[in-house]
């Protein structure tokens, strides 16, 4: 899971002890250190900035400080009291040049005149038209917190997206229209380069690898398995697969990718849904059909969570009770086997897909929290479609029947409830692909992800 390292700030003109009329510190150190707190045990890694920011060359300090470091994903300036305006918008402007994300924090309370200091430096930022998050709420309320926390995490992952690259092997897979990619869009909208190679290294590369790095594949796979893995070429070949990719991505020095699949490599070699769930267990964004829009959410989904991402097609949607089975064509990670099973192996191939055969995972998916999203484009411009979600295993003496359903059972399941208007659902969603994430903070940070990049959040 991403970890959002942020630089926190105090600021208000009243400082050093300064008292009301009443003979009340302005600024409360204990709410201040309450805040601090409540954001370190929520995963962020705070710089604590030592002085009260009040002066402009205070500001200017300050601010020049958190632009020089590169591994700050976003800063926290919290109201400590009022505060002139004029005193840190210039400063602020010129940080904000990063990109980075800034949150404007307050604590509410009408001692020390908190509100003020927020409300006035809210002003200033729209005034200029500065991008920010405005949040207005206690350190003891979860709500509050998690949109602090969302909108630092969000900034962080669009962070780590910026100057990275997403290869690709092959071209369009499945004819897709709603997958491909505008390298210069990318590049504006998220600073990712598009680096495309055909599939002929890669077919070569997996034809080289040793029959001793297959043994050592094997070990370390059969570890996620219940059943061990095939004896046969078409296992081979898949593992092949898996490690040739793994070769070419670390030496293109892609920091993920997408692949062609079918027509091409799994006609002419191996199916790649083996390769592609193990490359999903590894912590990797991903996926099929040269899909740049699914892999770029996975990619998202992969970093913001602790656990692996599932894609796959919404295969049924059941209007009736809002449930949707998703099931991939034999890829996914392992590790996300439920309580009906640990995974196993299948065999994939069709007469219209992947005739070249392989070996895919078998299995149903673990109960838990998550999202239901998928990153698209509307007339050009890109959207994202989220949904809260629970995840859920139909009772044992049933998941036959419901596996059989779709006429092909042995390609792994996920059992979904959606929490929307499935209607809504229906008509916003941009492909036939969904992307499972577990973990259910991933809904505001995937809104707060689209707020700061310029992606239009559907958010139901």
């Amino acid at each position: 899971m991403i970890k959002a390292k942020i630089g926190f700030i105090v600021y208000g003109v009243h400082k050093d002890g300064l008292k009301d009329p009443m003979g009340t510190p302005f600024i409360d150190n204990k709410i201040v250190t309450e805040a601090k707190k409540a954001l370190k045990s929520s995963g962020l890694e705070l710089v604590e900035y030592d002085l009260v920011v009040a002066s402009k060359k205070e500001a200017k300090i300050c601010f020049d400080k958190f632009k020089k470091m590169n591994d700050i994903d976003a800063i926290v300036l919290f109201s400590g009291t009022w505060v002139w305006a004029a005193h840190l918008i210039a400063a602020v402007r010129d940080f904000a040049s990063t990109d980075k994300g800034i949150v404007l924090w307050t604590n509410p309370g009408s001692q020390g005149w908190r509100p003020v200091g927020g409300l006035v430096m809210q002003g200033a930022f729209k005034e200029i038209g500065l991008k920010h998050r405005f949040v207005y709420g206690s350190a003891k309320d979860p709500v509050e917190i998690e949109k602090v926390v969302s909108y630092c995490r969000a900034s962080a992952m669009k962070n780590r997206l910026n100057m990275s690259t997403i290869g690709t092997f092959g071209g369009r897979g499945m004819g897709q229209t709603c997958g491909a990619a505008d390298p210069s869009q990318w590049m504006k909208m998220f600073g990712t380069d598009i680096d495309s190679r055909d599939t002929s290294e890669l077919l070569a590369t997996a034809k080289k690898v040793t029959k001793a790095e297959i043994a050592e594949a094997r070990k370390k796979i059969q570890k996620l398995f219940s059943k061990p893995i095939p004896e046969n070429e078409q296992s081979e070949k898949s593992i092949r697969l898996y490690l040739a990719i793994k070769k070419l991505v670390k030496k293109n020095e892609w920091d993920f990718y997408t692949i062609q699949s079918f027509p091409g490599l799994g006609d002419e070699y191996s199916a790649t849904c083996f390769a592609q769930s193990m490359i999903l267990e590894d912590g990797m964004g991903t996926s099929t059909l040269g899909d740049f829009n699914t892999a770029l959410t996975v990619k998202c989904l992969t970093d913001m969570s602790n656990e692996p991402v599932y894609y796959g097609d919404l295969q049924h949607i059941d209007k009736s009770n809002n449930e949707i089975k998703i099931i991939g064509d034999g890829a996914c990670p392992p590790s996300l086997a439920g309580k009906l099973g640990p995974a196993g192996f299948a065999e994939h191939g069709i007469p219209t897909e992947g005739e070249a055969g392989g070996i895919s995972v078998d299995l149903v998916c673990k109960v838990g929290e998550g999202v239901l999203a998928r990153l698209g484009r509307n007339d050009g411009q890109f959207e994202m479609v989220i949904t809260r979600c629970t995840i859920f295993e139909p009772p044992k003496s049933q998941i036959e029947k419901r596996r059989l359903e779709c006429g092909i059972p042995f390609w792994p399941h996920g059992f979904v409830k959606a929490h929307c208007d499935i209607d809504a659902l229906l008509q916003a969603w941009n492909n036939e692909y969904a992307c499972l994430g577990y973990g259910a903070h991933l809904y505001e940070e995937l809104k707060a992800f689209c707020e700061l990049t310029g992606i239009r959040a559907i958010a139901l």
